[in-house]
């Protein structure tokens, strides 16, 4: 918890920096932090990001309010309205407002955002680039559709319960970071943060696996962990410095189980002209040379040679500028073009999630596969600030 002068020191800061024509993000900020203590935590999650606009409804009547929480009127169910930014805030409908919330009236009332339905309520408001759209919601019922969205619901209960539980931590993980974000804790795309699609992604498996783990959290040393998670690895995680150049020590490199998965290999073909694009300083294409592995065989440093120049590529950079599916692969130059060949879904750090799968097949419960992929790491009940 933070003391009273700490606080309104932090207070006074933030405000300082959001004076301006984007007034109303103090009182965001105010409510984020003024918000007492309760059993639920309550994200807030960007579902469009600085839009043009954004389409939004609910699925019962929607009372809407403005950025003093006054109530304007309300929205039709079961209807879609555009919201844009104009000078001084937000259009929504007849309605001119230096930002809106909407809430459904009733216990299962929805919003609609962009093309989805979601729990909680709304908030738009206006950025430097247009409007974005953030979903208020319940952490355990965020849970609900990120599990359906990052791991098959089919899968064994004890694997969706060490899913859950990585979910939960990393989201809790992500709004710390953005502790002085005024708008939101953490987007919606798999890019960057978890798969967030709606109630389209929850099923009963779901709500068994977030409802049998509710409020538990992953913690080393009394702090909340970085709980990565992927697909597969493709035989062996990582140990985290190998690939992000950081030094989470839970985050060690363990034998996996999901070497018999078909989707952990792959191959990719780049002709020179798609590596001159990518990298035009280096002129025409002429080479891929793997420089350093990791010692359990993923690509730590690329070297790709042109006419003109190098370009050499390290840790993470290796797949994101290249949009490979992991960095343990092997390069063939021939024929003009240039081959990789590769095991492994993602960055390979902490838990695989067919590896998971896997495990829980063997009778492992889903603590036995959290303490293997996270080492020295406790389970602890969430303790709301």
């Amino acid at each position: 918890m933070i003391n009273g002068m700490k606080f309104q020191l932090l207070l006074a800061s933030l405000f300082s920096q959001i004076k301006g024509r984007h007034w109303w993000l103090g009182m965001l900020l105010w409510i984020a932090f003024c918000l007492p203590a309760q059993a639920s935590v309550i994200l807030r999650v960007a579902i469009e990001r600085d839009a043009k606009q954004v389409k939004v409804g609910s699925s019962t009547t929607a009372v809407v309010k403005d950025s003093s929480g006054r109530t304007l009127g309300q929205l039709p169910a079961m209807n879609a309205y555009y919201a844009q930014a104009v000078p001084g805030g937000v259009a929504l409908d007849k309605w001119r407002s230096g930002l809106f919330w909407i809430e459904p009236s009733g216990k299962g009332g929805f919003v609609y955002i962009g093309d989805r339905w979601y729990r909680g309520r709304t908030l738009v408001v206006p950025t430097d680039k247009g409007v974005t759209a953030v979903n208020w919601v319940d952490l355990e019922e965020y849970l609900y559709s990120v599990l359906g969205g990052e791991m098959n619901s089919g899968w064994p209960l004890e694997a969706l319960k060490a899913q859950a539980i990585a979910a939960r931590t990393y989201a809790l993980y992500e709004r710390s970071r953005q502790r002085n974000n005024p708008i939101y804790d953490l987007g919606a795309s798999p890019d960057r943060w978890q798969i967030y699609k709606g109630v389209i992604s929850e099923s009963r498996p779901t709500y068994a696996a977030v409802d049998g783990t509710a409020g538990q959290v992953l913690t080393y040393k009394n702090q909340i962990i970085l709980s990565v998670f992927h697909a597969c690895s493709g035989g062996h995680t990582e140990n985290v410095e190998d690939v992000w150049l950081s030094k989470e020590p839970y985050l060690r490199a363990v034998p996996d189980f999901d070497q018999n998965i078909r989707e952990c290999y792959w191959m990719r073909t780049f002709s020179p002209t798609e590596i001159s694009s990518k990298f035009p300083q280096i002129g025409n294409a002429k080479q891929m040379i793997i420089e350093q592995r990791s010692p359990f065989n993923s690509v730590k440093t690329l070297k790709i040679v042109g006419d003109k120049g190098e370009k050499v590529l390290r840790g993470e950079e290796v797949r994101t500028a290249l949009k490979l599916k992991s960095t343990r692969f092997s390069v063939s130059n021939g024929n003009g073009g240039f081959t990789l060949q590769g095991l492994g879904f993602g960055h390979a750090i902490g838990m695989s999630q067919w590896g998971a799968y896997n495990l829980a097949l063997q009778g492992a419960n889903h603590l036995q596969i959290l303490g293997y992929y996270y080492k020295g790491v406790a389970l602890t009940p969430i303790k709301v600030k």
